[in-house]
């Protein structure tokens, strides 16, 4: 997946569409806050969200086996498979960005607990060294209240779930998260 971040930006309807399947994983420290990371498209400046860890898992390999990869390529923490909890939700996910459509028709959420550890950057793609814009570790008080664009809706409902220990699998559906929408019949 390659991302511009200069240049002239295609017209909504000429759009690139990626289609691919995703894992994602919720870091969970001893004080209840979460690992999220700062996203951002670079054709709209200004606009940014805030998500978990993860993404594409590689021909081959399995959600867990890309869950540990995504972490260790992300945040520089390395975690084990069976240290994963869940799966706790699975979705189609379809993010309209400037110059691209990403139709994720499998993600899957695991959450793993882990220590409070300093993020190291050093695995990330081109592209997420493009689009990355930071991280936080966010009380999950904080995440359950803010104005701020976090993907996905219901992250923090989610995340106590998995704390609690529910690990049954639940379906959220189809979900449009975009920078620049995507044609409602795209999601039919």
């Amino acid at each position: 997946m390659s991302r511009r971040g200069t240049g002239e930006l295609p017209a909504p309807a000429d759009r690139e569409v990626i289609t691919r399947r995703t894992v994602r994983v919720i870091l969970v420290d001893p004080d209840r806050r979460q690992l999220l990371l700062g996203d951002t498209d670079p054709g709209m400046p200004g606009r940014s969200w805030w998500v978990v860890p993860g993404g594409g898992i590689d021909p081959g390999e399995t959600e867990l086996e890309a869950a540990v990869r995504e972490v260790a390529e992300e945040t520089g923490h390395h975690i084990l498979a069976e240290d994963l909890v869940g799966p706790l939700a699975r979705r189609r996910a379809v993010h309209g960005y400037s110059d691209q459509v990403v139709d994720i028709v499998s993600e899957t959420f695991y959450l793993v607990r882990v220590p409070a550890f300093e993020i190291d950057t050093a695995g990330h793609t081109e592209d997420e060294k493009l689009t990355l814009a930071g991280h936080r570790w966010w009380p999950l008080a904080e995440l359950a209240d803010t104005d701020e664009w976090v993907w996905p809706a219901g992250l923090a409902e989610l995340t106590e779930r998995g704390i609690a220990g529910d690990a049954r699998c639940i379906d959220l559906g189809t979900m449009e998260e975009s920078t620049l929408p995507v044609d409602p019949q795209f999601l039919a």
